[in-house]
């Protein structure tokens, strides 16, 4: 949380990473009293969680993109790399929709839209193993993060910097790697136990 609020204030207003960290734990109350197995409705329900509780761009941003990952895997309880490949794109969809934003202009696009042409990469080549195919979509989601420090912001408070912003990484980027990475180790976790019984 404290890297993303420090990263926020070179870029905006200093409060994504104290937004981020309200929202989930909006999500954490919401999904405990949920109950329930539908992976669809959990991530809808995080979505709309998230646009409720964050304020500002954040919010609807972030929630757009779990409430259309939902829509793209509702009704399953369990899910392969197709539903993987789903989820991301539904959410670069509907993000890119929602702000007019484009890969390229400094936003969470420009670590989604390597994230989403990798899931689709590793359906392409047959690759079934969640986490391989996961620690390559982390990968791609880094690398693209890696590229918005060469960028201009063109949507946000981070355009009024203009070329100040260069050097350091879009925030919001930032947070997508992060929740990546964060379903990353899930899986690995996951891929473990069932090693061990």
């Amino acid at each position: 949380m404290d890297y993303l609020t420090e990263l926020d204030s070179q870029l905006g207003d200093g409060d994504h990473g104290r937004n981020l960290d309200r929202g989930f734990s909006e999500v954490r109350r919401a999904l405990l009293n949920a109950g329930g197995t539908d992976i669809g409705e959990i991530l809808e329900l995080t979505g709309a969680s998230l646009v409720s509780s964050i304020g500002g761009a954040s919010g609807p941003i972030f929630g757009t993109a779990f409430s259309s990952a939902g829509h793209a895997v509702k009704g399953k309880s369990k899910v392969g790399m197709a539903d993987v490949v789903a989820m991301l794109e539904a959410a670069e969809t509907a993000v890119g929709s929602l702000g007019g934003a484009k890969v390229g202009d400094k936003t969470l696009l420009d670590s989604l839209h390597p994230a989403a042409v990798a899931a689709r990469r590793r359906l392409q080549e047959g690759d079934s193993d969640l986490v391989g195919a996961f620690e390559y979509i982390v990968g791609a989601a880094n690398s693209g993060l890696e590229t918005t420090k060469g960028l201009v912001a063109k949507k946000g408070r981070a355009m009024y910097l203009g070329d100040r912003g260069l050097g350091t990484p879009d925030v919001g980027a930032t947070s997508l790697c992060i929740m990546l990475e964060s379903a990353l180790d899930f899986l690995r976790r996951l891929d473990a136990g069932k090693g061990s019984a």
